[in-house]
C-alpha cells in the first residue's frame, strides 16, 4: 500500500478546483491513495474524471496482482486506463531487468492486460513504447492499446512514433511537455526559447502555455502537465489556437543544431548504461525524431 502524500493530495485537489477531469498517477509513483484520497474528497463526480494508473516493471508476471494493488489504493470504483508503464519486466528477486524476449514477454504481460479490460478497467494502453516495442506487441494483440504515453516536448516532437500510432488509431499522449531541467538548472531550457517567449506575448500568456497548445493542437495528442503550483495549474488550462505559421515554427526548432533532446540522450549516464537494463536499441531509440 503506497503512503498518503500531503504534496500529492493539495496537487490533485487544486488540479480538480481548477477544472481538470484528467488524473494521471501510477504505483512507481508511490501515490495513488493520495490521488484517490483527493479525488474521493473533490466533490466531482467519478464519472467526469478520468484516472490513468499504471503497472510497474516488477509485475509484468503478476499483471492481476499489479492491477489488484493500484484499485485497492486508488479506492475510487474504476480505472479509466491502465497503462504498461515500461516495455520492461523486472524479476522481483533480483530487482534486474529480463532481457528483451525472455518471459514474461511483451506479448504475455499485454495478454494479460487485455483480460482486465470491463467494468474496473475501462481501457488499456503503453507507456515509454516506441515503434519496435509496440510493434511487437500488436503482432498477436486482440486489443490494441488506447494511448501510448511518451516524453514528448518541443524539442522531442516524435514525428516518426506519432505517425505510427495516428495510423493504428493509437492516442499519443506526452509527458513531460514542457522539457526537462538540465542538471543544476531551475526549469526546462525550452522555457526560455526566444520563439517560445515571443509567442507568449503575442497571445498574451505564458511560456508554459504555448507549449501545451502546440502539443494539443497536433491531432490525435494529449498531454500531462505536472504542477504544484495552484496559479500554474490553471495557466497551464488556458490553452490558445496557435496559427499555423507559428505551430510550424515552433516544430522547426528541434532540428536546429543541439536542440534535440530526450531524457536519455548521447553522452548522458542512463544512454551509456541503458534504460532499466536495457539499451536504447532495446528501448528502439535510438532514432528519436
Amino acid at each position: 500500500m503506497t503512503a498518503l502524500s500531503p504534496e500529492t493530495y493539495d496537487m490533485v485537489s487544486n488540479a480538480l478546483k481548477a477544472g481538470y477531469r484528467h488524473i494521471d498517477t501510477a504505483w512507481g509513483y508511490g501515490n495513488e491513495e493520495a490521488v484517490g484520497k483527493a479525488i474521493r474528497d473533490s466533490g466531482v463526480p467519478r464519472e467526469e474524471i478520468f484516472v490513468t494508473t499504471k503497472l510497474t516493471n516488477e509485475y509484468h508476471d503478476a499483471v492481476p496482482q499489479g492491477f489488484a494493488e493500484s484499485i485497492k489504493s486508488l479506492d475510487i470504483g474504476y480505472i479509466d486506463l491502465y497503462l504498461v508503464h515500461w516495455p520492461q519486466a523486472v524479476d522481483k528477486a533480483t530487482g534486474q531487468s529480463r532481457p528483451l524476449g525472455s518471459s514474461p514477454t511483451l506479448t504475455e504481460t499485454w495478454k494479460e492486460m487485455e483480460k482486465l479490460v470491463g467494468d474496473k478497467c475501462r481501457a488499456i494502453g503503453v507507456s515509454n513504447f516506441s515503434i519496435k516495442t509496440l510493434e511487437v506487441i500488436l503482432k498477436d494483440a486482440k486489443i490494441v492499446p488506447a494511448a501510448n504515453q511518451v516524453e514528448s516536448h518541443l524539442y522531442l516532437p516524435q514525428t516518426s512514433l506519432a505517425k505510427y500510432c495516428a495510423d493504428k488509431g493509437i492516442v499519443m499522449t506526452a509527458y513531460s511537455p514542457l522539457g526537462q531541467p538540465a542538471p543544476g538548472q531551475p526549469t526546462s531550457v525550452i522555457l526560455e526559447e526566444p520563439l517560445v517567449k515571443e509567442l507568449a506575448e503575442k497571445y498574451n500568456t505564458k511560456p508554459g502555455t504555448i507549449l501545451l497548445s502546440w502539443i494539443v493542437n497536433k491531432p490525435g495528442w494529449s498531454a500531462v502537465p505536472k504542477s504544484a503550483n495552484p496559479e500554474r495549474l490553471k495557466a497551464n488550462l488556458q490553452i490558445v489556437k496557435l496559427h499555423q505559421k507559428d505551430h510550424d515554427a515552433l516544430t522547426a526548432l528541434h532540428k536546429e543544431e543541439g536542440k534535440l533532446r530526450p531524457l536519455v540522450y548521447p553522452g548522458n549516464k542512463m544512454h551509456q548504461e541503458g534504460v532499466f537494463g536495457w539499451s536504447i536499441e532495446d528501448m528502439g531509440w535510438d532514432d528519436l525524431d
